[in-house]
């Protein structure tokens, strides 16, 4: 970071925050919250502990997510006879039963999405907390790549939708969801807790000698 960008003014120096519900920009004293006058959302300059929070929702997210991939997701019942499938295979159920495109989108959104998500913001906590020498534009990259896969978390829900279809296309009886789903969506929600935990403004704490973290 250059001597202009630090010398530079910001909301927080002038007692200033921002709504992250509407965007208004209004008084709000450090180390405090307020009521956004406009929406009503508790608004602060910084998250608080929010170090302390990401790591605890990405944990519980990470635990959660082995036993989603290995208990049964769903059970379906077809002709009086019940099999149940894994999200792994399911994939492989889909794939050999001549739907290899709708396999893809599942093994996307629910194994290399939430992954994903998990691994680039466990790294941007490690290098936010651990001040690796990789400067604020790579964390800043980082954390584009987290808000872009951020934007497909609702697409689990299309792909149990589309897989639900699938089975009611054919001689099937009942639909019983697994305790692999429930684990499953413990995950999904525990990783949008970590993302919404996380302060953007760690990023540029990190760049800036002797900045303490929160």
């Amino acid at each position: 970071m250059t001597r202009e960008a630090e010398a530079l003014p910001t909301a927080a120096s002038r007692g200033l925050a921002l709504c992250r519900a509407c965007h208004t920009l209004q008084p709000c004293p450090p180390g405090r919250h307020v009521r956004c006058p406009r929406c009503g959302a508790r608004v602060s300059q910084r998250i608080l502990h929010s170090l302390q929070k990401t790591w605890f929702f990405i944990i519980t997210a990470a635990l959660l997510l082995v036993p989603a991939n290995l208990l049964p997701m769903m059970s379906v019942l077809e002709w009086g006879r019940g099999k149940s499938d894994t999200i792994m295979s399911g994939i492989i159920r889909l794939a050999d039963e001549g739907y290899p495109g709708i396999a893809l989108i599942v093994f996307m959104a629910s194994v290399i999405v939430p992954i994903g998500k998990l691994a680039a913001l466990t790294g941007l906590l490690l290098s936010v907390q651990q001040r690796w020498p990789m400067g604020a534009r790579r964390r800043i990259l980082l954390f584009r790549i987290l808000e872009f896969l951020g934007r497909w978390s609702m697409l689990d829900i299309f792909v149990v939708a589309i897989m639900v279809a699938l089975v009611h296309l054919g001689q099937v009886v009942a639909i019983q969801p697994g305790m692999g789903a429930l684990m499953f969506g413990g995950s999904v929600v525990a990783t949008l807790f970590a993302s919404l935990s996380f302060d953007p403004r760690l990023i540029w704490d990190a760049s800036i000698p002797d900045q303490g973290l929160h």
